[in-house]
């Protein structure tokens, strides 16, 4: 009896200490519920991890999910203007505007220091010893030679005498020059995107651009980063339709750490029947008409851009978007040319931009007020141009025509900030910044 008393005894106790368990199991479990309640980025966490100490399987197919969500993200931000990417860029042009100002002719002054971190495209990226290391993949190599025919290593390139033709989707690198030469994109594809990516190239035509995209969806043309490259055509406007020393059927994107350096004798330096989008690297155009023209939406997300346009330094026809980089441009002496022109909308979120020429588009939407200066009257072409905003030099450059009226957008500006402008070392006097759109009509008082 005494025995049995004992045995009872027993289960009795393990039925205490195994309630005891499952309480704390399931406090655990309703401490994970309130999480999901609370906060849904801790909840896809701790839901991730207890998966992944279950399976191995289900952590490979959250970090894919993942994967495909971040890369989802970053093209949305390719091709989309938003104010958040304008702001954060805006404070990352001044050290490549100063690297930039032999070349344009022009010195920008700010107080941020550039962060110019685009890796290239067209290849795949690894990452080694916590470091990235670019891996590219091109679909074909060629050598453009130095006047002579090009040659081709790898597929998707016709060469039909100095023309070469690329016929599919995928990224091409070229490198050397051509002479009435010209690179062709013609996928015979809409959806085939591609990118051309300059590796020191020198190429001329006389009767068409030497840079001719045809048909493709979407069309990366990239300086590589280090390179220094140069575009020149004298194809004229009247009687052609593909006018520029770059044309575009389709949507252009201009991406990359290097230099490209367009030169269009008789018509447009850069022009797309549909969008041009520029995301980062060096331009310096020179042009007979506009510098760049879009027949749809213009979008400056980041780069250094200098433009010299025989009309309008920057045209587009559609919408006008800039949100980071350094702009500089100037325009035509007819009365009627703009600097820099929208025909719909322009908007402004961040980056530096100085315009000079007879007149000039303002914002329609701009984050910071805008300020021009109207001088009243033409000053020469080659005139020194600086703007002062707070006593500090935001900028120093030489409009290539006669102009009357100079255009300041930069993030630095506020209500409340003094302004001045100089021509050739005399100065206006001061003006107060208001809120919204600031347009003084200058009087120079001498020199200082």
């Amino acid at each position: 009896m005494k025995y049995s008393r004992l045995l009872a005894a027993a289960a009795a106790i393990t039925m205490i200490f195994s309630g005891y368990s499952c309480g704390k199991d399931d406090l655990k479990t309703s401490e994970v519920n309130d999480s999901v309640v609370t906060d849904n980025a801790e909840t896809t966490t701790g839901k991730n991890t207890k998966k992944s100490d279950a399976s191995g399987t289900d952590k490979k197919e959250s970090e894919k999910a993942s994967t495909t969500k971040s890369e989802e993200k970053t093209d949305k931000k390719t091709t989309t203007t938003t104010a958040k990417a304008g702001e954060k860029k805006s404070d990352t042009t001044t050290t490549a505007k100063k690297e930039n100002s032999a070349k344009s002719q022009s010195t920008i002054g700010s107080g941020s220091a550039n962060n110019n971190n685009n890796t290239s495209q067209g290849g795949s990226e690894s990452v080694s010893g916590g470091s990235a290391e670019e891996v590219k993949e091109y679909a074909a190599e060629i050598d453009l030679g130095s006047g002579g025919t090009p040659k081709v290593k790898g597929s998707n390139v016709t060469v039909n005498g100095s023309v070469v033709t690329i016929t599919a989707g995928g990224d091409y690198i070229f490198t050397g020059g051509l002479t009435d030469g010209q690179i062709r994109v013609n996928t015979g594809a809409s959806e085939d995107k591609v990118t051309v990516v300059l590796n020191g190239v020198n190429i001329t035509n006389s009767s068409a651009p030497a840079i001719f995209i045809e048909e493709a969806k979407r069309c990366t043309i990239k300086p590589k980063e280090g390179s220094v490259n140069f575009i020149s055509s004298d194809v004229e406007k009247k009687g052609v339709q593909d006018t520029g020393a770059i044309f575009s059927n389709d949507t252009i994107r201009l991406k990359g750490n290097g230099e490209l350096n367009v030169t269009a004798t008789a018509s447009h330096g850069i022009n797309s029947d549909d969008d041009v989008i520029i995301e980062s690297g060096t331009y310096n155009i020179d042009s007979r008409k506009s510098g760049i023209i879009a027949n749809d939406d213009i979008t400056i997300n980041d780069g250094n851009i200098t433009v010299k346009g025989g009309t309008n330094g920057i045209k587009s026809k559609g919408t006008l978007n800039i949100n980071g980089g350094s702009t500089v441009l100037s325009g035509g002496t007819k009365e009627e040319k703009s600097s820099i022109y929208a025909a719909s909308s322009f908007s402004y979120t961040g980056g530096y931009v100085y315009a000079a020429g007879s007149k000039v588009s303002v914002p329609t939407y701009c984050e910071v007020p805008y300020i021009v200066a109207d001088l009243g009257e033409n000053c020469d072409g080659g005139s020194t141009v600086e703007c002062f905003l707070n006593s500090q030099k935001m900028v120093s450059f030489q409009p290539h025509n006669s102009f009357r009226c100079v255009l300041m957008l930069a993030p630095e500006v506020s209500s409340g900030s003094s302004f001045r402008i100089s021509v050739n070392s005399m100065f206006s006097d001061s003006f107060d910044v208001s809120d919204g759109g600031n347009q003084f009509s200058v009087k120079f008082t001498g020199i200082e």
